[in-house]
């Protein structure tokens, strides 16, 4: 029989593991924030001015870093919503993926940085990407870590309820799995199940999202699934 201690360390490490879809982003570091020059540089610092000055002067708009971070990934990063606006305006990727496959929807989701996520939809990115290591959403990792105006946002951007990733769940299962059963879980739930989600899409192991509520012990949880027809 297997000891009830190593039994709950092997089960702490499984979910801090699938925890990782919304904390494996790389954000530039400060050694790499120093070396920075035109347009990543002026990016980092929101300089929308310079922006626009080096961009005239033929500065290609979408160059990468060693990350495969271009200046608007590098802006979302750094949270410089005008600096988001600006290059998007001028002509950047609004859909680049850096080397980790997150674009700046993702970034701004994880980030709960909602000026920069509304500069990044109404300058023409999308929340359909499938994005990270995960084959997952925007609205996916928001969810997991209970941004419920971040997943309103996204849900009135027509992003894809009941997108499934690689570890097999879909938004709502992971609020419920790896969300912590309190408010701003709860009101993500609530969000995405009066959007219209399918409350019954079961994870790998056949188990649904009610029933991971109910093992839980989140009540208010259960009874909005339940009260959508949840089984």
């Amino acid at each position: 029989m297997k000891h009830p201690r190593l039994a709950a360390a092997v089960v702490f490490a499984f979910v801090v593991g699938l925890a990782a879809p919304a904390t494996a982003q790389n954000a530039p570091t400060r050694e790499e924030l120093a070396v920075y020059a035109g347009l990543h540089e002026a990016a980092a610092k929101g300089d929308v001015a310079e922006i626009e000055t080096l961009i005239k002067s033929g500065e290609k708009i979408n160059i990468q870093d060693s990350k495969s971070r271009t200046p608007l990934i590098v802006a979302a990063f750094m949270k410089r919503p005008d600096a988001v606006r600006a290059l998007l305006k001028l002509g950047a990727n609004a859909n680049a993926l850096d080397i980790d496959h997150y674009d700046i929807v993702t970034i701004a989701a994880v980030a709960n940085d909602l000026p920069t996520l509304k500069a990044a939809l109404e300058g023409g990115a999308s929340a359909k990407n499938i994005t990270s290591r995960y084959d997952g959403t925007a609205l996916i990792a928001a969810a997991h870590l209970g941004h419920a105006e971040v997943v309103k946002m996204l849900i009135a951007a027509k992003a894809p309820l009941n997108h499934v990733n690689n570890l097999g769940w879909t938004a709502v299962m992971e609020a419920i799995v790896l969300g912590n059963g309190g408010a701003s879980h709860t009101a993500t739930v609530r969000a995405l199940v009066e959007a219209g989600c399918d409350v019954n899409i079961a994870d790998r192991q056949g188990i649904t999202p009610l029933q991971h509520a109910n093992r839980r012990g989140y009540v208010e949880m259960a009874r909005i699934l339940e009260n959508a027809g949840a089984r």
